[in-house]
């Protein structure tokens, strides 16, 4: 049986009377292909602040390769090997993606603020930097600001920021959101061939993307945990249908985008 890395057990979360996570556990093994899913105030978004530190919960503990870290800042979870990508894009519009991608390599090696110096006289630094543009289909724009970059490069290039913090787990934070669609197939194939080694738990509304992608799937409804089991399970569940997904058709389609790629990359 595959090794817990990250585990939430009881977790809750009180603002004054209201309570918005109740009693959440969830276990994300070594190598998870993981996606937390849920109508719109759910409670994923304090779920996620909560394991990634921007919240401390009410009671509850949480555990990182066995260690808790409930108290630990988001920060410390980072140096931990737990990063997280955001919802809402947030880059260095001024800097290139080959910039931003050396600070970020610069400080995992120990160079911190002299990145610049790094990216042209450490070769570590610098091949890195070469394989992470390669990876996410960023060696064209490499040289570009980013803020004139498409959207679904700057969603690439936050993924390859995430990868780039060497984490063992993953959070991907809506990370198709706000993509047009010319740019998706792209994003989505990228994401799929993430490291093996990688735990990553995926919070998304895409049930392509979502059906694609996940082995195993949670359900969160009104901040508790409805079910959780593979896609199959959560497909065929007449709960998340009426609850989550009203008549299943949204669930539907991301079944028929798992069937049509089974056996692909998509579903490795």
């Amino acid at each position: 049986m595959s090794t817990t890395v990250l585990s939430a057990q009881g977790l809750v979360m009180k603002f004054g009377g209201i309570t918005a996570t109740n009693n959440v556990t969830l276990d994300l093994k070594q190598g998870a292909r993981h996606a937390l899913i849920g109508p719109n105030g759910a409670g994923k978004t304090t779920l996620i602040n909560l394991l990634t530190g921007v919240l401390q919960p009410t009671a509850g503990k949480i555990t990182l390769e066995g260690q808790d870290i409930t108290q630990l800042t988001p920060n410390q979870r980072v140096r931990r090997g737990m990063v997280r990508t955001f919802q809402i894009n947030q880059l260095f519009d001024s800097l290139t993606p080959l910039e931003t991608l050396a600070m970020v390599v610069s400080q995992q090696q120990g160079l911190g603020n002299k990145w610049w110096q790094a990216l042209g006289a450490n070769p570590r630094v610098t091949e890195r930097c070469e394989q992470l543009l390669e990876q996410f289909h960023l060696t064209t724009v490499m040289a570009q600001p980013t803020r004139v970059l498409a959207y679904g490069k700057r969603r690439l290039l936050e993924i390859a920021i995430a990868l780039a913090c060497e984490p063992r787990v993953l959070l991907l934070d809506e990370p198709v959101a706000g993509v047009p669609a010319g740019e998706r197939e792209e994003l989505l194939q990228t994401v799929a061939a993430l490291p093996a080694e990688v735990s990553v738990l995926l919070i998304e509304h895409d049930m392509d993307l979502v059906f694609s992608f996940a082995k195993r799937m949670t359900v969160l409804v009104n901040g508790t945990v409805l079910t959780e089991g593979d896609p199959d399970q959560i497909a065929n569940d007449p709960q998340v249908k009426a609850v989550y997904l009203g008549h299943g058709d949204e669930i539907n389609e991301g079944m028929n985008t798992m069937n049509a790629g089974a056996g692909g990359a998509h579903h490795a």
